[in-house]
């Protein structure tokens, strides 16, 4: 072979190989669901009465309970209403324990307090964090009448990667839920 050949040979295959673009990993990103404004709404029942996002259907009403379903985000808010009769310390224990039996596949639970001194409507907000399976719980009272415990399920295996996005709208939903009860005496 002359040394002609070879570097023609060597020349063609160097430019069929340095055409190629080199090929990169792709960003790491997360899916970004956008979801309605709330439209808020009052819903009553025969201990008090709130604001809710209209978005939400309610379901499973009776004179303790109800259930607001968001079919888009394939979640419900349960609100369960108990009537305080010298039980006040049980009650929270219950609360707060069953906020914290999500523990095990939380990987955080963040609690905060809300305190609406005018309306006498104090509680606690508690936000998880991982693949619980309630990405959010709350209670409030009025310390001698009125406890309301509230919790947020999603229909699906937890993966809070793919819920976040819902979780945090929902979330929001619950705090204004809490900003806004007020009790019927």
């Amino acid at each position: 072979m002359s040394n002609r050949l070879i570097i023609a040979l060597f020349i063609v295959l160097f430019m069929a190989t340095a055409c190629k673009e080199d090929q990169l990993p792709k960003p790491k990103a997360m899916l970004r669901l956008e979801y309605p404004e709330a439209h808020m709404g009052d819903l009553q029942t025969d201990q008090f009465i709130f604001q809710y996002n209209q978005m939400a259907k309610v379901k499973n009403q009776t004179s303790s309970s109800l259930e607001l379903d968001y079919p888009i985000m394939k979640g419900s808010i349960f609100i369960n209403y108990k009537k305080v009769e010298n039980n006040l310390g049980k009650l929270l224990s219950d609360a707060q324990k069953f906020s914290y039996e999500h523990v095990v596949k939380a990987d955080a639970i963040a609690e905060q307090p809300f305190v609406n001194g005018k309306d006498k409507v104090y509680g606690m907000f508690y936000e998880v964090t991982g693949d619980a399976a309630s990405q959010a719980q709350f209670y409030v009272t009025d310390s001698t009448k009125h406890f309301v415990t509230g919790s947020l399920y999603f229909y699906a295996k937890p993966n809070y990667d793919s819920i976040y996005p819902a979780a945090e709208y929902l979330q929001n939903d619950i705090r204004r839920i809490m900003e806004t009860l007020r009790w019927k005496d």
